[in-house]
């Protein structure tokens, strides 16, 4: 444990016994049944507590057997959170990033969650917005728009939503219409030249009948400066231009019956995300451990050659970009959904029905540098057309001894996926020249000879001096092996002639070649049925009871097409059988590296309009069962267990397709035919978790407290390692693995297991002051010996060889959340002051996937602060505010640079222990956002 670590921990403590923790209880105030935000009172009575609906009944918060965090809309607007990202601030258990798009968001709780990159892969941690289930992360990195409330729901969920859920869940509840009119608006400037408006208008049409409408306007100049060679720059990227409407109806004829019908649409133009490099050294191991830096890396090298990076701070947030090509993201999200409330007496009866389509478009350039390797092309994007039907019934029975929910769900979602990558025109000879750098013995290019590789005469030279030491080496090592000379002359003249013309190919890949307009589709159709049942031993003692069946069918399809001639060129020669033979050492390597990058993952001409298809399905129990004891009204007690569950899918990316599950990539060394499809699938992912629970609310305080432990077998882990997207299921070996890294089906047990404790409090000790904090210790860690299968047939991914015995990736063991609101009132006119201050606190975590040493995070506070005046009853508000006030710098993804390094056996530090002679992949990162303050002007009627 470091010196930051200990730091961070005893701080963490520090701060939680002074600020007790936070949203377990909010001041609120009754409307509809559920409680919502009282703007206008600090105080905390004992009606004043909030009411969540997380067990699909309104209770207070203190009273539910589950470990959930209530926000309030209130405590949102202090933070300045806009969308779900914001909920870190508040929730020290979840942590939401986003990397290459923000439709590639990733949620986690207690450490455990999906990477959002490959579209195939549902999140273990669901959204919910209004009851209806958003089936990316993504979706909530919109504006939110006027909510209620956010509940965030730990631990597995199933037997009370309509989808399933392994890690936790997020329920976002938006402000109902009213029937009184009323209406907000607000304006916002900040740095960056930010603009915000935002705006709500409600009330009745009838008795019966209200209406609302929401608004949000935003846009801002982007967090990075865009640089040419010379450091001038020439645009900017990061940057917001969104909108967001939202329309509502709440048609309520009887007590007995009530309908809500919503409606909303989401758009954004920007331009999103660009990377900094944060390590660029190239570094080689010394005897006795540790490493030193070599006076130059090899591959950036080449890229500066060819015009790329130049070293810098990556705060200083100056990117370089290829001439021509931009970041782009564009997003249009639109929705319906209704619901529909009926009271039979004895019963409720609801039903949630809704339709919506994302679409996202994403491209530009995919190499993040100057140096023109990879880009998307504008055709590339990836849609969902969802529509999902929860009916839900509930009441009670025997007297009120039993509450029973019954229901059932159904849901069909239609995924496109048009992702096309192609080469930059300064690709062959990059590849090339990165290839001849890092082959063994012809790997002692000097740093001019190395730039000139950027020169088509020099990269030539270059080429015909591999091959004849190639020439020389294959010779020697021939004749040694018993050969004649003038055998082995002749073997080794044609594999080296092979290799250089295979290097000459490769370095001649014309710009523009790639995908033409290659397609993946996915039919997800689900159903379930669950049922979820309190009974009432005593007035003190319950049992809960949950059971789900769920039931999934999955169709997948793909349309490949490619024009890459290189490829079908290459693998027609002779380095197929060169790349295939262990005895030729670097020749083998070498040739491997040719048909790898020169096909890149397009295997041959057999992706020309090949077509795949596939389906699987598959069905399975989930459920819980809780025990809670409430000894006094103020305290409650429980012990629980559930068992999760993910439904598999594919890995919507081809260059796995083929594979073994070793990553050896023998797609690029046959054709491609239908039956490969099943190396994209992967299986379902499930998870045993248990959870004993304390919960303690007083008038002016209140203090929860879980400890947890959640086993996940199959863990889905989506990782990228610089060339391609790889999925693989993770699971534990019990005994100690064969020699082909296997075990027997009966050893295998949990691949990663999370465990352990939860602290939220609140305090309200006197009026219009409150204090709040939270503390989460979780330790997410795979087990000392791993395997890729639930049968333990197929070994761990070689690039994943740093997991086993590991913290899981954006994992951090510690965190801690504190709040601190003070409004105190400004004479006796009704003028109010608002003094806001809140913060996390992080200790250090590996935020890649590969948990490669250089994509490590230290520790980090990030701290968020709010001034203003208030007018009677808040009918407005000038409020400053900063966010990150103290510009803290860190990492929220870092990545390896695609095809940034010698080969994938000498990328990173980690593997010198396995004998790597150099480490020199160049690593990327999305980094978190800067200090951003600004005013804003709020009125109400």
């Amino acid at each position: 444990m470091t010196k930051k670590t200990l730091w961070l921990i005893s701080v963490g403590a520090a701060a939680f016994a002074i600020n007790a923790p936070t949203y377990a209880q909010a001041p609120a105030s009754t409307q509809d049944g559920v409680a919502t935000p009282d703007q206008a009172s600090g105080t905390l009575d004992d009606t004043n507590v909030i009411i969540v609906t997380a067990t699909r009944r309104a209770s207070p918060l203190s009273d539910v057997p589950i470990a959930v965090s209530a926000i309030t809309a209130q405590s949102l607007q202090d933070s300045g959170g806009n969308d779900i990202r914001s909920l870190n601030q508040v929730a020290p258990s979840l942590l939401v990033s986003s990397t290459g798009t923000e439709a590639n968001a990733s949620a986690r709780i207690r450490g455990i969650g999906t990477v959002g990159d490959n579209p195939g892969l549902e999140s273990s941690v669901a959204v919910f917005i209004d009851g209806v289930y958003r089936s990316r992360t993504g979706a909530g990195l919109s504006d939110l728009g006027e909510i209620e409330r956010v509940e965030v729901l730990r631990g597995p969920q199933g037997t009370l939503f309509g989808r399933n859920a392994s890690a936790g869940l997020l329920n976002i509840v938006s402000k109902a219409p009213e029937f009184k009119l009323a209406g907000k608006a607000e304006i916002t400037y900040g740095n960056y030249d930010y603009w915000r408006l935002s705006g709500r208008i409600t009330g009745p049409i009838s008795d019966s009948l209200a209406l609302s409408l929401d608004g949000v306007w935003s846009k801002r100049d982007g967090f990075y400066g865009i640089v040419d060679a010379t450091g001038g720059k020439t645009g900017e990227t990061n940057d917001r231009d969104r909108y967001f409407l939202r329309g509502q109806m709440l048609f309520e004829p009887s007590d007995a019956l009530s309908f809500r019908l919503i409606g909303d649409y989401t758009n954004r133009d920007e331009s999103c995300c660009g990377a900094a490099y944060i390590e660029t050294r190239e570094r080689r191991p010394v005897a006795g451990g540790g490493y030193t830096t070599a006076p130059f890396n090899r591959i950036l090298t080449i890229l500066q050659a060819q015009g790329g990076p130049v070293p810098a701070d990556p705060y200083d947030r100056n990117l370089s970009i290829t001439p021509g090509r931009d970041y782009v993201s564009k997003l249009k999200d639109w929705g319906v959904s209704g619901e529909l409330n009926y009271d039979f007496g004895g019963a409720k009866l609801t039903s949630i029905t809704a339709y919506r389509d994302y679409k996202s478009q994403d491209y530009g350039d995919y190499d993040y540098n100057r140096a023109d390797l990879l880009y998307r092309d504008p055709g590339t994007f990836r849609q969902f057309k969802t529509f999902t039907q929860e009916l839900r019934l509930q009441g009670t029975a025997f007297s009120d001894r039993l509450d029973w929910l019954v229901g059932g769900y159904f849901a069909n979602e239609k995924l496109t996926l048009r992702d096309n990558i192609r080469f930059g025109a300064d690709y062959g000879r990059f590849a090339a020249c990165r290839l001849m750098a890092g082959a063994g013995a012809t790997s002692n290019f000097t740093q001019p000879q190395l730039a000139a590789c950027a020169n088509g005469a020099a990269t030539g030279a270059l080429i015909t001096g591999t091959q004849g030491q190639l020439n020389a080496g294959l010779t020697q090592a021939f004749i040694n092996a018993g050969l004649s000379p003038a055998v082995a002359a002749g073997q080794a003249g044609a594999i080296s002639t092979g290799l250089g013309n295979g290097l000459r190919a490769l370095a001649a890949i014309p710009g523009g070649t790639g995908d033409t307009d290659s397609r993946y589709y996915q039919d997800s159709r689900n159903w379930a049925l669950f049922t979820h049942n309190i009974i009432h031993l005593t007035d003190r003692l319950d049992v809960t009871l949950g059971l789900r069946y769920t039931r999934e069918r999955k169709k997948f399809s793909a349309d490949l097409n490619n024009n890459n001639a290189t490829c079908a060129a290459l693998q027609s020669g002779a380095l197929r059988s060169i790349a295939t033979n262990p005895a030729l050492g670097s020749a083998q390597a070498l040739a491997g590296g040719i048909l790898t990058l020169g096909c890149l993952g397009n295997a041959s001409t057999t992706l020309n309009a090949l077509d795949l298809n596939d389906r699987i399905s598959d069905g399975e129990f989930s459920g819980t069962g809780v025990l809670s004891w409430k000894p006094t009204n103020a305290v409650l007690l429980y012990g629980s267990y559930s068992r999760g569950y993910k439904a598999g899918g594919y890995n919507l990316d081809r260059f796995q397709l083929g594979s073994t599950g070793l990553n050896a990539i023998p797609a690029v060394f046959s054709p491609r035919t239908n039956a490969d499809v099943t190396s994209l699938r992967f299986a379902a992912e499930q998870v045993d978790a248990f959870e004993l629970g304390f919960k303690y609310s007083q008038p002016k305080w209140g203090v929860n407290i879980a400890a947890f432990r959640q086993e996940f077998s199959d863990f889905q882990l989506n990782t990228f390692n610089g060339t391609s997207f790889i999925v693989q299921n993770i699971n534990g070996c019990d005994s100690a693995l064969t020699a082909t890294r296997t075990c027997a089906s009966g050893d295998v047990g949990p691949g990663l297991i999370t465990q352990g404790v939860e602290l939220e409090a609140s305090a309200t000790p006197v009026r219009n002051f409150r204090v709040t904090g939270g503390l989460t210790y979780a330790r997410a860690k795979f087990a000392n010996r791993l395997v890729g299968s639930g049968d333990g047939a197929v070994p761990l991914d070689p690039a994943l060889f740093l997991l086993p015995g590991s913290i899981n990736s954006n994992a951090p063991q510690l965190v801690t959340t504190a709040s601190l609101s003070f409004t105190p009132e400004l004479g006796s006119s009704g003028l109010s002051a608002l003094f806001y201050v809140d913060g996390r606190l992080t200790s250090d975590y590996n935020t890649g996937s590969d948990l490669f040493p250089e994509k490590r995070q230290d520790g980090f506070a990030v701290v968020n602060a709010r001034v203003g005046i208030r007018g009677k009853d808040q009918r407005w508000a000038v409020e400053f505010w900063g966010q990150n006030i103290f510009n803290q710098d860190y990492t929220q993804v870092a990545f390896s640079s695609p095809l940034q390094s010698s080969s994938p056996a000498t990328s990173t530090t980690g593997q010198f222990a396995q004998g790597a002679p150099m480490a020199n992949q160049l690593i990327s990162a999305y980094l978190a956002e800067p200090r951003t303050y600004g005013v804003t002007l709020r009125g109400s009627f």
